[in-house]
Parts: C-alpha cells; structure tokens; sequence
C-alpha cells in the first residue's frame, strides 16, 4: 500500500511539475513575442499587404482585419494617435462588419485652422475567378499603394510641427460604394468637425508615361488644388495634372474623396497615377507586388512629402473649390 502511495506522489508531483514547465515556457514565448519590435518599411508593407495570407482584403473578411491590424502596428510605432477611443472607426454594411482605421496628429499650435484628412482605402475585392490558378485578387496597385503612401506620409509627418491637425484614413468598403469614407464623413457632421481639405490618394505604385506631371488629380477643375500644390515645387514639369480620362469617367465620384465633398462642400480630391494605359491588373489577380516599380512609387511617395507638409501648414485658405 504505502508503495502505491508513494508512486502515485510521485506521479503526480512529476505531472504537477510538467504542468508547471509547460506554463513556464508559454509565458516564455509570449514575453519574447512581445519584446520583438514591430518592423516596417515601405517595401515590406507592400509585401504584406500584398500578400496571398490576406486574400484580397475583401471588406469583412479575417485579410481585411489582418490589414487592419498591421495599419495599427504601424501608427503605434510612428505614435499616431487614434482619432476616436480606439483606431477603428466601425460600421454595418448589411450583415457585414466593416471599419475604417483611423489616426491622428495633433497639431501643438491653438488655433482654429481646420483639420486636413490625408485618406486611402485599404480594403479590395477578395476573392475572383480563378485564372491560372490563382483566384486571390491581391489589390497591390489597388489600393496597397495608397494605403502605404498614407502610412509614408504619416512616419514622416510625426516628426514636424504641424499648423493644423491631420487626421489618417484608411477606408473600408470603397469596393463597396465607398461605406466606409460616406460613414467617416456623416460621422464627423454630427460631430460638426469639417475638414478644409480631403487628400486621398489611390493606386501611385505604376508610374505615367509620356506626361508632363507626375500624377493627376480627380475633380481637376473644381478647385484650385493643383495650382497650389505645383506651386510649392521649383519643378519645370508639373506635379499634379490633369487627365482627360478622369473626367470622361467620372472618377471624381468614384473614390473616398467624394462623400466629403457631398457633406461638406469643401476641397476633397484623389491623386493617381494609373491612367488606364499603364497598367493591365485592374481588379485582376494579377494585381500584385511584382507587378509594381517599387522604386519609383517609393520616390513618388517622398517627393509628396514636402508638398503636403505645406498644404498642411498654409495657415490661411489657400485651397478653395472654384
């Protein structure tokens, strides 16, 4: 008896103590898995986000928050600030969930300059036909581009004094009949904070050929955008131009641009450079990273830079709708 008492002491004290390594060692990986620094580039956030682990960022899919939370990752190592309790900004587009992510810069003057909204979407349209295979259309050019030219700009932006607040949006459901920025932009009514001008930018990661400017900008003619942004640059070639296409296909109101302009009448314009000539992967599976002139868009992205720290800091109303 006493045998049998002392094995099954034994037994369980051995049990107890592998119970209490396992422990141990999960407590072990998860601390090291929290000391290791969330990494980021350009580059590699195109990759991400380009990434087949995503499957397309279809509005309300695991991709999609996937993305969601690496945008996140990346405001909390630059320190933007959420705009609201939290980065997400959430919504209902029937039965799906659907969120904006949203951050903020403060600018440290007091004032009462209003703020710009510096905005892409970050969502795609999932999951197509399969060609060759491959049936994830990946939304590199559309809009992986302009969601990280938006988290370029912010990175750089943290480190400057800035004159008025600059609000970050990266929108969901603009494959949707652009939920997400319509839901963004009401909110923000009833909130009564108007912004003085709307910059989003979509698909910079293929470069215009045979164009005296670097990229052009929807609703050309309804403000003076272009005029002032190329007069920021001691560039013969303008920065900011204007393609005839955009007009004849109503991409004005085809972008998250538009339901701010529709709620508060003010400057709210896209930049672009896909002009429909230069790239072949729209809504494609082919729309991928290896399709983009990574080089290129990064450069694009940094010549921006100066230009939109200016709109941001022009202390009176240089941008107005004509």
């Amino acid at each position: 008896m006493k045998k049998i008492i002392i094995t099954l002491c034994i037994g369980l004290l051995l049990t107890f103590s592998c119970k209490n390594s396992v422990q141990d060692e999960k407590k072990e990986i998860s601390e090291t898995s929290q000391k290791v620094e969330f990494q980021y580039s350009a580059e590699s956030a195109l990759e991400y986000l380009t990434s087949d682990e995503l499957k397309g960022r279809d509005t309300g899919s695991e991709g999609i928050d996937k993305a969601a939370i690496y945008i996140e990752n990346a405001f909390k190592k630059f320190d933007v600030k959420p705009y609201f309790e939290t980065y997400r900004d959430s919504f209902k587009l029937k039965e799906v969930d659907g969120y904006n992510v949203v951050g903020v810069l403060k600018s440290k003057e007091s004032n009462d300059l209003k703020p710009l909204i510096i905005g892409a979407h970050y969502d795609h349209v999932g999951i197509l036909e399969a060609i060759e295979n491959d049936s994830i259309a990946n939304g590199a050019n559309d809009n992986a581009s302009g969601t990280v030219a938006v988290l370029e700009l912010a990175k750089s932006l943290v480190s400057q004094d800035l004159k008025r607040d600059v609000i970050f949006a990266l929108f969901s459901g603009e494959e949707k009949g652009l939920a997400g920025s319509r839901h963004l932009a009401n909110k923000m009514n009833e909130m009564e904070v108007e912004p003085y001008l709307v910059f989003n930018i979509e698909m910079l990661g293929v470069q215009m050929k045979d164009k005296d400017y670097r990229a052009y900008v929807t609703g050309y003619e309804m403000s003076n955008i272009a005029e002032v942004f190329n007069g920021f640059y001691d560039d013969e070639d303008q920065f900011l131009g204007f393609l005839p296409q955009a007009a004849q296909y109503g991409l004005f109101k085809r972008s998250d641009n538009y339901p701010f302009y529709e709620t508060f009448s003010v400057p709210s314009h896209t930049i672009c450079t896909f002009d429909f000539t230069n790239y072949d992967y729209y809504h494609h599976v082919n729309d991928e990273f290896e399709e983009l002139d990574v080089d290129a868009f990064i450069k694009l992205v940094d010549d921006l830079k100066p230009g939109v720290l200016k709109l941001i800091n022009s202390t009176e109303t240089t941008v107005n709708l004509k």
